[in-house]
This record gives structure tokens, sequence and C-alpha cells, in this order.
């Protein structure tokens, strides 16, 4: 039970991290490998508020969430817009540059060593529950912190994109940009928004996850893999296959890491290769659109 919560943790952790990439290649159809800077400027405007300066962690993660928000916003109007009807070799190219980029320049500010950081002391303990029996659960705090935050964003993700005016302009303008413009949807405003709001998530989810997954400068390649499991394996027109996706991909490498440590990755990919033998458009594909 103890590897199943934390497996779920680990699962919502990565999907916060990769749900902006689902969002901005299913949605936008822009293939952006640079996603993980994102995350990471998260996590070190994170750690360096709280080592440096002293602010309080729950006032670090809006600050990461909107610190990486605005990069995005920026880089979207100035670097990734030109891209769009780019070719998607081309788009690969760019993006992996930028994160090689963004790699180098911490390494450069920040140096290469390890970031520590310190959480509260309210999240550091641990609650066993049905200890000495085979139902043993040992929650950490932080993690069931991370299952909660994580539980509300995807729910209010899912509204905003089902039952809100906004999502269904974003889904307009995604089936046919032409036709949403002659609507008088401003289909910039609505992809840029967009684009911001997933590099914001991906901020978010570096800031819990820079005590979860460790943070240094390699940190937008070492975890790009994962965040292309997650989008290739739930698909990228909803966000419940990612979601599962996630979780899956969550439970299996933490039990794979405890029960056969040597096969840990191994079995990771060897799921992700079933899955998409199964299904190769994802777990769940919307219907209509393009």
């Amino acid at each position: 039970m103890t590897i199943l919560f934390d497996g779920i943790a680990y699962g919502m952790l990565l999907f916060i991290l990769a749900v902006g990439l689902s969002v901005t290649m299913g949605l936008m159809n822009f293939i952006n490998l640079a996603h993980g800077a994102f995350a990471m400027v998260g996590g070190y405007l994170t750690v360096v508020l709280m080592q440096r300066f002293d602010v309080p962690f729950l006032v670090c993660l809006p600050i990461a969430f909107a610190g990486a928000a605005i990069l995005g916003a920026v880089l979207e109007r100035t670097l990734y817009r030109p891209m769009y009807r780019k070719p998607h070799l081309d788009q690969v190219l760019f993006s992996i540059g930028l994160a090689f980029m963004a790699v180098a320049s911490v390494d450069y500010f920040l140096g290469s060593q390890q970031q520590i950081m310190q959480l509260p002391e309210w999240l550091k303990g641990r609650t066993e529950l049905g200890t000495g029996t085979p139902w043993e659960l040992g929650m950490g705090h932080y993690r069931l912190f991370i299952i909660a935050v994580c539980a509300a964003l995807t729910v209010g993700l899912q509204y905003v994109l089902s039952a809100t005016r906004f999502g269904s302009r974003l889904r307009a303008s995604v089936d046919d940009p032409r036709v949403a413009a002659g609507m008088g949807i401003n289909v910039n405003v609505v992809f840029a928004m967009t684009f911001a709001v997933g590099s914001g998530l991906a901020g978010l989810g570096g800031a819990l996850g820079a005590e979860v997954l460790g943070l240094d400068p390699t940190f937008p390649l070492k975890f790009m893999v994962y965040f292309l499991i997650v989008v290739a394996v739930g698909g990228t027109s909803s966000i419940t296959g990612p979601l599962l996706a996630a979780l899956l991909l969550g439970v299996a490498d933490v039990a794979g890491k405890y029960y056969v440590p040597k096969l840990g990755a191994f079995i990771v990919y060897a799921l992700m290769l079933a899955i998409l033998m199964w299904r190769p458009q994802g777990l769940f594909v919307r219907q209509g659109g393009k």
C-alpha cells in the first residue's frame, strides 16, 4: 500500500509537469521539447526564494507558477509563434536547442550542484496506518500534499477545458483557426494564454517536485523522456488520458525500482510499448477536430 501511495504521488506530480506539453502538442499541434525548462525555472525560483530570501514555501508555489507563465508568454510571443506553421522536425530541433540553452544558462549562473530544498516542518512528517498488518500504509505528509494539490489542479483543468467559454474557444481555435477567427475569436491570444498556463503548470510542478525528483541544470533533459511517455501513452486530446498514463507510469516506476531495482526503467519502457501497441493513438482520443 505504501508503494502504491508513493507511486500515485509520483504519478500526479508527473501529470502536472507534463500536462502543459500535452496541451501544446495535442491542442496547439506544437512539439515543445523545451517544456522541462519551464519546470526547471519554477524549481529554481522556489529554491532561490526559500534559501536566499526566506520566502515561505506556500508563497513560493504561486510565484513559481507566475514566473514560468510570464516567461512562457514572452517566449511564445517572440520565439514560439513563428514556429507554429513550421514542420515538426523544425519544431523539435528548435525546442531542443532552447532546452540545451536553458541547461547551459542555469549551469553558468547557478552552478551544476544538486539543489537542496528545506521543506516546512509540517510537511516533513509521516503517518502510519495499519501498522503490523498486510495493508500497512505509510503516508509521507509531503506526498499527501502533492496528491491534494495535483488533484485540485486536475479538477480545475478539466472544468476549464470542458465547461468554460475559454475552453470552447480553445477547441474551436484548434479545430479550425480560420473559422474561429471569423467568429471573432482572437486565436493568437487564446494560444498565448494556453501556452502561458501550460508553462506555469510546468513551473508549479518543478517547484513541487524539486524535493522529490531532485533539481540540477540537467533537469529538462533528464525527465524529457518521462514527459513524452505521459503524452504518448495518454494521448494528446484530453486531460484524462495523460492523467491515467502518469499514474500508471508513477506506480510502475516506484514498484519496479522497489521490487526489481536493476530492471526498474525496463519495466516502465516495456509497459509503454505494450500500451502503444494496443492503442497507438493513446489511451483516450477526442473525436472530431484535426
